[in-house]
């Protein structure tokens, strides 16, 4: 029996052409004579639209855009309106829903909540941590929690900015000094990050980063080797190779990310044995500490006297052709395709053990 499988992507959300580039390479990847596929758009303006079924790979991502060519649908129905009633006794149902999304209403576990109430298995991080590692402030108060090395920080709600922005940046001075980063709160991709090297470049960066997001955080600017690492699992996690990132740009932006690929992935990392098996204990106490499940991509720095500082992790790292995560994975001995299916594996088992849980008294 194939797997029924719906593929969501698009999203409300800043990363939606991220999703999009993601979606395109998952779809190219799969066995299609082991899954009927069901791809599911999610436009910018948050309509949900069902694609009739693949008979094969997509070759041109314009094509997963379905406003005109695909059904409106309602999410809490997502079954009924993927298979309407059958003349037959028992209905069809979607078997795994494989959440392609980046950023707010995708990653955060906004979906991820939708689809535990209408009983779905999917792909990746649950609710909890969907949310948590989506805001980078609640992140780093859990990994501070667990005892994680990382940069000092500061964060602020964009009434409070308001108020006093004097205060704010003056706070940023005093803590972390320069260089800092800026960042929104609550995106991944690089999407609305700045360096501020001094007070004029602070005030813009803060500027910019509250454009995407009514939170932001602050971060020291660590010296190090930028590396990652790939975990896959659910209660016994398991890590990839150590791959590194030498941006040619001041920092690794969301243009080199994925538009122009200007950086180099070094994969696996030149690092010594004593180096990877500190990023795997920290990188795994990372993943439980934030009770994750299925995968996660988690970037850390590596600084000159050998300390391992985790920046974050990211509950939903990309698929596309210039992403680590995958590569990760295929220097680790695991191919693309045969990733996609322990995913898709992990979310069944992930599914059937939460069905044993007793839920009346």
């Amino acid at each position: 029996m194939k797997v029924k499988l719906g593929l969501l992507y698009g999203g409300k959300s800043a990363e939606h052409k991220v999703s999009l580039q993601t979606a395109l390479a998952v779809i190219k990847a799969l066995d299609h004579s082991k899954y009927d596929i069901h791809p599911i758009y999610i436009s910018e303006e948050g309509e949900w639209i069902r694609g009739n079924q693949l008979t094969g790979p997509v070759d041109d991502v314009k094509k997963l855009v379905l406003k005109e060519a695909g059904t409106p649908i309602s999410p809490v129905s997502l079954n009924s309106e993927l298979f309407p009633a059958q003349q037959s006794a028992k209905q069809d149902t979607i078997d795994v829903v494989f959440p392609l999304l980046h950023g707010p209403n995708g990653e955060d576990g906004t979906v991820q909540g939708l689809l535990e109430l209408v009983n779905i298995p999917y792909v990746g991080n649950g609710v909890l941590a969907s949310s948590a590692g989506m805001d980078k402030v609640i992140m780093k108060n859990i990994f501070a929690q667990a005892g994680l090395l990382q940069a000092k920080y500061v964060s602020y709600i964009r009434s409070e900015w308001k108020q006093n922005p004097e205060e704010a940046y003056d706070k940023v001075e005093e803590e972390l000094g320069y260089p800092c980063f800026v960042k929104p709160a609550n995106l991944g991709s690089s999407v609305g990050i700045s360096k501020a090297t001094d007070r004029e470049s602070l005030e813009k960066a803060f500027e910019e980063a509250f454009i995407f997001d009514r939170k932001v955080i602050i971060e020291e600017a660590i010296i190090g080797r930028e590396i990652e690492i790939g975990v896959l699992g659910n209660d016994n996690p398991s890590c990839s190779v150590v791959g590194e990132i030498v941006p040619k740009k001041d920092f690794y932006d969301y243009k080199a990310k994925y538009e122009d690929g200007d950086t180099a992935l070094i994969i696996p990392a030149d690092i010594t044995e004593e180096q990877y098996e500190n990023v795997k204990t920290e990188a795994v106490k990372a993943f439980k500490a934030l009770d994750c499940s299925g995968l996660v991509r988690a970037d850390f720095f590596l600084t000159k006297e050998g300390e391992v500082v985790i920046n974050e992790v990211n509950t939903m790292p990309g698929f596309t052709p210039f992403s680590m995560f995958p590569l990760l994975w295929q220097e680790a001995g695991v191919s693309y395709p045969e990733l996609i299916e322990k995913l898709v594996e992990l979310a069944i088992e992930r599914h059937t053990e939460k069905q044993s849980i007793k839920y009346t008294i």
